[in-house]
């Protein structure tokens, strides 16, 4: 058993101006917004607990997921006044975990696929202080690279750089022991990733890499976002309970429908993202537009790659 930290606190700027009016994490792919994504992972590895570490409109979270018992796991919130980076965010949720168990952290910007249950028990199995989860990747330049030795240790957590000494990178899932997540500064701001990680291997401390090749998504940006949504439908679309859509009504692309939402007759959508609670009426044609939570779109709209809400309507750069 374990229990687990979901970072969910980020501005999200790069996501802009999907992000104007809700936090990234509750942004839907496929349907579901991202962290229910994520919570719905942590379930099946056994995570039987999971701390929210929010910030940025920190208000959004609990009356959606609640303590948890909807999906079986038990939800506890931290709010920072101010962001602490993601260390300072890990130290100040972790407060509100007891026990000795394995604490696993989540990236909320992330969709992945690798065993979290099998992470962790490669953790338990080498005793380590950190596992990190690794992924390969063609093209490192782009991010950090963790190199390991063949023991699965990591020996360096290096910045981007033009020659990668290989294709390994951090994919933003770690299991931290308890005793190692104590050592980081109370209310203090940290990055894990510039400061404790290069830290414990200075003192070579025991940090694995965890290397499983499965699919893996950093969805931080629009483009990202609606891959990761096509992704998850892998259909002509997707439709969320309570949703209706009308005659003559053309779906196409792997665009996702939110629950309780009307669509009309005549309509051509193509690769979107609709949220709940939307109301398109007849005759619009949308291609790569992301449908906010609540929208209420007018006979005969015509939008391509656009952000549209009842407050909005923005172009999205894909």
């Amino acid at each position: 058993m374990a229990v687990g930290i979901l970072l969910v606190g980020g501005l999200g700027t790069r996501l802009k101006p999907l992000t104007n009016e809700s936090p990234k994490p509750m942004l839907p792919v496929a349907g579901l917004p991202v962290t229910e994504h994520q919570i719905l992972a942590a379930k099946r590895a056994g995570i039987h607990t999971l701390v929210l570490a929010t910030s940025y409109l920190a208000e959004v979270f609990t009356p959606y997921f609640g303590d948890g018992s909807k999906w079986g796991i038990n939800i506890r919130y931290a709010v920072e006044k101010q962001p602490l980076g993601t260390g300072g965010a890990i130290r100040n949720a972790a407060q509100l975990l007891e026990g000795d168990e394995p604490i696993v952290i989540f990236n909320g910007d992330v969709l992945s696929r690798h065993s979290i249950a099998d992470q962790i028990a490669f953790h338990q199995e080498k005793k380590a202080d950190v596992t990190l989860h690794l992924i390969e990747v063609d093209d490192a330049r782009a991010f950090g690279c963790v190199p390991t030795d063949s023991e699965g240790r990591v020996t360096a957590f290096l910045e981007k750089m033009e020659n990668p000494v290989t294709k390994f990178i951090n994919a933003g899932c770690y299991v931290f022991s308890p005793d190692v997540i104590k050592e980081i500064p109370l209310g203090s701001v940290v990055s894990v990733e510039r400061e404790t990680f290069p830290a414990l291997i200075a003192q070579n401390r025991p940090v694995f890499g965890y290397k499983q090749a499965a699919y893996w998504l950093d969805v931080g940006t629009p483009a990202a976002l609606f891959q990761g949504s096509r992704d998850l439908v892998a259909a002509p679309f997707l439709a969320m309970a309570g949703s209706t859509i009308g005659n003559d009504t053309q779906i196409t692309g792997g665009t996702a429908i939110g629950a309780n939402t009307t669509i009309a007759s005549g309509c051509r959508i193509d690769d979107c993202i609709i949220g709940d609670n939307v109301v398109i009426e007849s005759d619009v044609k949308l291609s790569q537009c992301f449908i906010a939570e609540g929208t209420h779109v007018n006979r005969g709209t015509e939008k391509a790659r656009t952000y549209l809400s009842n407050s909005s309507d923005l172009p999205i750069s894909l």
